[in-house]
């Protein structure tokens, strides 16, 4: 499973350990790799496992998972996904313009100062105080490659004819609930369970039940296989 934008691979375990191993799935969940290789080692990581992929990942996670199983059908055998923030090019959407802004921060004034600066829920800035400091140097850049990378378009997305479950917050301004619904609707097979940014403070792991919940609504089934990514 991979990371979202700034996050990493702590966050992602989390989230998707336990729900994934209560439907018998094993995750794998490697370290982002920061900076401008960020995306590109994140879908080797995907290309690398053996046999057939359940992918999936949270936020930019989620666009790059769902980026690979277009470019490899025939080795993806479902998506599990959190909170995608846009599909095609970012535009404006909030995700991409926040994280900019972040990027932005990080060089003018710091990791500390950044954080700072940014007013969001406490379980949220120890998230991103302990995931931050793994990017190192690297953060702005890794930041900017997350907002700038074009997710699947619906066109894309209506020729993956795999289970996929989608998971949203309905109370997300970031990651609009109404964007996991655009790509529910262009997915032959996917079906979305919501939760709140609240829950999901206090129990990361309601994220990772409903995106496992949306799979098995959509016709997924708990397989005896390994879930990977980065």
């Amino acid at each position: 499973m991979l990371p979202g934008t700034g996050s990493d691979d702590t966050f992602v375990r989390s989230v998707f350990e336990i729900p994934l191993a209560a439907a018998g799935i094993a995750l794998t969940a490697p370290a982002p790799v920061p900076g401008s290789s960020l995306a590109v080692s994140a879908l080797s990581a995907l290309s690398s496992a053996s046999g057939s992929v359940l992918a999936g990942g949270i936020s930019f996670g989620a666009h790059l998972a769902a980026e690979w199983a277009v470019a490899n059908p025939s080795r993806c055998a479902g998506l599990v996904l959190a909170l995608p923030a846009w599909h095609g090019e970012p535009d404006s959407a909030p995700a991409s313009l926040s994280a900019l802004h972040s990027a932005a921060q990080v060089r003018s004034l710091g990791v500390a100062g950044a954080l700072a600066a940014s007013p969001m829920p406490d379980w949220l800035s120890a998230e991103l105080s302990r995931a931050w400091g793994g990017y190192g140097d690297a953060l702005a850049a890794s930041l900017e490659v997350a907002a700038t990378r074009p997710a699947p378009t619906p066109a894309e997305l209506e020729r993956l004819d795999v289970p996929v479950g989608i998971a949203a917050c309905v109370d997300d301004p970031i990651h609009p609930a109404s964007v996991a619904e655009q790509w529910a609707a262009a997915l032959p097979r996917a079906a979305v369970c919501t939760t709140r940014l609240a829950v999901v403070g206090a129990d990361p792991e309601a994220l990772g039940r409903a995106a496992v919940r949306a799979f098995l609504q959509a016709g997924g089934w708990p397989p005896r296989r390994t879930a990977t990514g980065e």
